[in-house]
């Protein structure tokens, strides 16, 4: 079941067991906000890895639900905080929970998810339990570090590109990696191989963000999903900012440093002239090369796990597919 036609499957087993496992008891306020997010949809990318990289290995994708749900309501508690961190109004395409109910009980119903995604890995045996809960662990400070050092950038003028890198690492790739490495330690892969399905995710992980920083200014707004150009009115320091900074002419370092200090009047305007810097100074040809630097790494990493051929093509034609979405 490595094929993409499956992908839909896995995706509605997770739905479903969301469904059950997240039902609206007392108190209300506490548990409606959490259904509310759950359901707001989504790709479910990480999950979906989960369920895949366990039958990958040989394992039950049933017996991965659990650890596949836990990736899951992680992921969407750190939605519920960043949203109250930076103020977010919308989450796709709807109101915010901070927005819907308020901020307090945006902060409560997170905790409350958090604590959930563990409660979620205690039915494993113990070996297995400790293992999870012992990466489950270490992917959460990563991605509480990689919020903090976003946080950080906003007001920094000298962020460089290994520590951007490093940034989408711990805030985006590191949770990938994670969900995959949990579905191999369920089918009970061996420590090399899921070591080495978690730099498989790793590496696609980043370049699923490189390729995510692109397509937010240069993507088909009619299938990416968010406000094309949400970055570049945001002031976010991407690739694209930090590369271009670096190669631009003079003069246009100059004008791109003074549009993103400023609230523009204009916001198309912006868009407009950022994206004619970023196409000119050559940062868009490197963030294309950096894109496809990183899916080699997590290609690369395919040959010395084992596994047969067939699950290593299906994992790669996953790896393209999920470079090529919505370009």
């Amino acid at each position: 079941m490595t094929k993409l036609d499956s992908l839909e499957n896995y995706k509605d087993l997770v739905v479903g067991k969301l469904n059950l496992h997240f039902e609206v008891t007392e108190p209300r306020n506490l548990y409606e906000p959490i259904e509310y997010i759950l359901n707001l949809g989504g790709k479910r990318l990480r999950p979906v890895l989960t369920l895949m990289t366990c039958e990958v290995f040989g394992g039950n994708p049933e017996e991965a639900v659990d650890a596949a749900l836990a990736v899951e309501v992680f992921h969407n508690f750190s939605l519920v905080h960043d949203d109250i961190m930076d103020d977010a109004p919308l989450r796709r395409g709807n109101e915010t929970v901070h927005e819907k109910w308020d901020i307090n009980t945006g902060i409560l119903s997170g905790d409350a998810m958090l604590i959930r995604s563990y409660q979620l890995l205690e039915k494993y045996p113990p070996e297995v339990f400790k293992q999870l809960t012992s990466l489950f662990s270490k992917t959460a400070i990563e991605v509480c570090e990689g919020q903090q050092y976003d946080v950080d950038f906003e007001t920094r003028n000298d962020v460089t590109l290994s520590e951007y890198l490093q940034m989408i690492e711990f805030k985006t790739a590191v949770l990938v990696a994670c969900a995959m490495k949990m579905g191999a330690i369920v089918a009970e892969a061996t420590p090399e191989d899921a070591d080495a399905i978690y730099e498989f995710g790793r590496n696609l992980g980043i370049a699923f963000q490189l390729q995510d920083d692109y397509l937010d200014a240069f993507g088909n707004p009619e299938t990416f999903g968010k406000q094309v150009g949400g970055d570049i009115i945001e002031n976010k320091k991407t690739i694209l900012y930090l590369k271009a900074l670096e190669f631009a002419t003079p003069e246009s370092q100059e004008r791109l440093t003074e549009l993103f200090s400023e609230e523009p009047a204009e916001p198309d305007q912006k868009i407009d002239e950022v994206k004619t810097i970023f196409q000119k100074s050559g940062a868009v040809e490197f963030t294309k090369a950096a894109i496809q630097e990183y899916t080699d790494k997590a290609f690369s990493v395919l040959d010395g796990i084992s596994i047969p051929d067939s699950h290593k093509q299906g994992l790669k034609k996953f790896g393209e597919w999920l470079m090529h979405r919505n370009t």
